[in-house]
């Protein structure tokens, strides 16, 4: 099973940007798409980002513009660079791995990494 490891997380004004980052225990390469989700306080965990193992990139259509995914094959780790952050923006950040063993596809969680964006 992939381990993930998210960090960069922290409190931020409105307007402000962050990067947070995933490191994975294993190359990225073998990992078929990874993910940026979120979880607001008593709100559904929810889709932010999506990176595929040939670089393609999909994004929840509330983000587009404000928010980039990228990955670093050397570094096993992707990115998420927010920018114009809102209080909205305020969750737990989860990086999830989706990895193909054979027929099957096993999903991984990080711990998730806190982002608060203040008024």
């Amino acid at each position: 099973q992939v381990q993930l490891v998210e960090s960069g997380g922290g409190l931020v004004q409105a307007g402000g940007s962050l990067r947070l980052s995933c490191a994975a225990s294993e190359s990225i390469f073998s990992i078929n798409i990874m993910a940026w989700y979120r979880q607001a306080p008593g709100k559904q965990r929810e889709l932010v980002a999506t990176i595929t193992d040939s670089g393609s990139t999909n994004y929840a259509d509330s983000l587009k513009g404000r928010f980039t995914i990228s990955r670093d094959n050397a570094q096993n780790t992707i990115y998420l660079q927010m920018s114009s952050l809102k209080p909205e923006d305020t969750a737990v950040y989860y990086c999830k791995a989706e990895k193909r063993y054979g027929l099957v596809y096993k999903h991984s969680w990080g711990q998730g990494t806190q982002v608060t964006v203040s008024a």
